[in-house]
């Protein structure tokens, strides 16, 4: 058995030292729990503000702030969100990966909502690649928030031979529209993908006010879609078991992946009229 822990904290908008200090408080408490992995939500270095003072805090993944973090790091790994600087352009909304301590890998967001109260895409560049690292549940991938609700980057994801996901997110109540529940949208998306890739989920969010209304939720699932352990709104250290072998398990019940067949879509992507504005 593998334990996983969401460290659901209420960031500091711009107050990089202030949230240094909660991952270590957060990391500590992880530590006492024998927990394996440790995610921290989006952005948990820097807080998610719509359009935050990137000259000033967004850094190279070997900057101080997160390598102090990662000495942490030395048995579990852990996730940790931050705005990586970018000397070709917009920094990254970017996912640092920390074990041994150091940054072992590093996901840059790749589906950038701008919409509702939400302008990422004007403000960070979109990462190209899912990526891919070995963590206590095996090989994992990284989808940060927004990038679990476009469907193809979970199915890409798990076609991709991840046995296990990692999402943290800033997810606020109506940053998308009033009509839209925020709380049971997330259950609805990561009970799905974990269900129908045998994906184990574990989920990290924001909470607290801070401009946005963070509802918090930060969950757990296993690889049959089922939520072992779901967080309130308040600041909370999740902590479940995982069992690794259970993913084979349960893939091979629901073989969703075996049955992919991405070169068939392929094809019928290749037919569909250029006017509906398909794009291959």
């Amino acid at each position: 058995m593998v334990r996983v822990a969401a460290a659901q904290i209420a960031c500091k908008p711009g107050d990089v030292a202030g949230n240094v200090a909660l991952h270590e408080a957060m990391a500590a408490r992880a530590d006492d729990a024998g927990v394996d992995l440790l995610v921290f939500p989006e952005l948990s270095l820097t807080g998610y503000e719509s359009r935050p003072d990137v000259s000033r805090l967004a850094r190279p993944a070997d900057c101080p702030d997160l390598l102090r973090i990662a000495a942490l790091a030395k048995r579990m790994t852990l996730a940790v969100g931050f705005i990586e600087a970018n000397t070709m352009g917009k920094p990254f909304n970017s996912v640092a990966i920390l074990s041994g301590g150091r940054v072992i890998a590093v996901h840059r967001k790749l589906n950038l909502p701008t919409y509702g109260e939400l302008v990422e895409g004007e403000v960070y560049a979109a990462g190209e690649a899912i990526d891919f690292v070995q963590t206590p549940l095996g090989r994992t991938a990284c989808l940060i928030c927004a990038d679990t609700w476009n469907p193809a980057l979970p199915w890409l994801a798990a076609l991709g031979g991840a046995e296990a996901l990692i999402v943290p997110v800033a997810s606020a109540r109506g940053a998308v529209a009033a009509e839209f529940d925020s709380c049971d949208g997330w259950n609805v998306n990561l009970r799905h993908t974990a269900m129908s890739y045998g994906l184990p989920v574990v989920m990290a969010n924001q909470c607290g006010t801070t401009g946005l209304p963070f509802w918090g939720g930060s969950m757990i699932l296993d690889a049959f879609g089922r939520v072992i352990v779901q967080a309130g709104d308040a600041p909370d250290l999740l902590v479940a078991e995982i069992d690794p072998d259970e993913t084979r398990t349960a893939r091979e019940r629901l073989p969703t992946i075996r049955d992919a067949d991405p070169t068939r879509i392929a094809g019928i992507l290749a037919r569909m009229p250029a006017s509906l504005g398909i794009r291959t």
